[in-house]
């Protein structure tokens, strides 16, 4: 089961990436480029050492490009083993696309085996990583200064799987059934209860393991599943499904995010804002070029069924397109979103006490690096 409480080959360190006609530099069989051409290569931040190489006239100096600030080192730890999360496909692609290059970042992409990514992240010794909104608030609630920084997954991972074929096709009818949950009953399990008027303890619970035949087999009757695994994995054995999702009931309940911390914020700002730029420009060129990113995938996860990460990619894509992101731009996040997510756990136990929501996230670097809903590039 991945936790989701939470390499490709690096560039030189001292080249743009040439996706652009070529390096810059006094290499460059064309000479000097023009004033603008240079800024335009120049990631956000950088502009101030390419102008220092311009003269009056606009025509660049012969000054070494080895004057731009050096590439700077990061790491991000995905939450878990390689696959087609969405968070996962936005740096897998801006590593192997150069994205990350060309925002002067040297990026290891890491993966956790059993939940270490949080303490790594918190220790300072991964610089971005990957938890759902849920955890996010539960780790706050525990006084960890976990910091959402990107909103990707905009609706809730989770959904209540039953058969097509078992009749169930409404939230009333889950009186007298059976339920398997894995670890808990979800909070969201008791809000859609609530919210169709149903008596959870109507409702049969009995603890689970990870494996989703155990719906295929009638051993439960509803089983709680990520929208972009379980489903897919049950489809592939000609298993058909009948998903109820949290949000179609008001229930505010947020997927995943890219995580920092407080103090890597406050540290350096300008890496996370770069690092982000780059992931979901990735993000972006996944969802227009579907199939090159699910090779992408395949080089990080080479024992994965490609048609199911294919699957999850775009389940997750879907997912992370609402109204509010086709203004703002994918990532997009607000109070009122937090808020609500924060409520529902409180009303049901899953966090113990109140947090400030405007301590769990972070839209700095999202409202510096859109501009009208647009991804400002470099």
């Amino acid at each position: 089961m991945r936790d989701l409480t939470g390499s490709g080959r690096p560039y030189p360190a001292d080249r743009l990436h040439p996706r652009e006609g070529g390096p810059i530099g006094p290499a460059s069989r064309r000479g000097a480029l023009p004033r603008r051409r240079l800024l335009a290569l120049v990631p956000g931040g950088l502009a101030a050492a390419a102008l220092a190489a311009c003269g009056g006239n606009g025509k660049a100096t012969p000054t070494p490009e080895t004057q731009l600030p050096p590439v700077k080192k990061m790491t991000f730890m995905a939450g878990f083993k390689p696959q087609a999360n969405l968070p996962f496909v936005g740096a897998y692609v801006a590593k192997e696309k150069g994205f990350f290059a060309d925002q002067r970042l040297d990026v290891d992409i890491r993966h956790a085996q059993s939940g270490e990514h949080l303490q790594l992240v918190l220790a300072g010794e991964v610089n971005v990583t990957t938890a759902n909104g849920s955890s996010v608030l539960k780790r706050n609630a525990q006084n960890l200064n976990i910091v959402s920084i990107a909103l990707i997954g905009q609706r809730s991972e989770q959904g209540f799987a039953v058969l097509e074929k078992s009749g169930i096709v409404s939230v009333k009818d889950w009186v007298g059934k059976t339920l398997g949950y894995k670890g808990s009953v979800p909070p969201e399990f008791l809000a859609v209860c609530a919210a169709n008027g149903v008596d959870p303890s109507k409702v049969n619970q009995v603890s689970v393991g990870f494996d989703p035949r155990i719906l295929a087999e009638g051993k439960v009757d509803i089983l709680p599943v990520f929208f972009s695994n379980e489903p897919g994995i049950l489809a592939a054995q000609g298993v058909k499904t009948r998903i109820f999702d949290p949000n179609d009931y008001g229930i505010e309940s947020l997927g995943l995010t890219y995580i920092s911390t407080g103090d890597q914020i406050a540290k350096d700002p300008d890496g996370l804002q770069r690092f982000l730029k780059a992931a979901l420009r990735g993000i972006d060129y996944a969802d227009k070029n579907r199939e090159e990113a699910v090779d992408i995938v395949m080089k990080y996860a080479p024992d994965e069924d490609r048609a199911q990460q294919k699957f999850m990619m775009e389940t997750e894509l879907a997912r992370a397109k609402t109204d509010l992101t086709a203004k703002n731009g994918i990532g997009w996040q607000t109070r009122e979103q937090w808020q609500r997510n924060h409520d529902v756990l409180l009303q049901y136990k899953a966090i113990d006490k109140p947090v400030d929501v405007g301590l769990v996230y972070n839209d700095t670097f999202l409202k510096a690096i859109y501009k009208d809903g647009r991804l400002a590039w470099p």
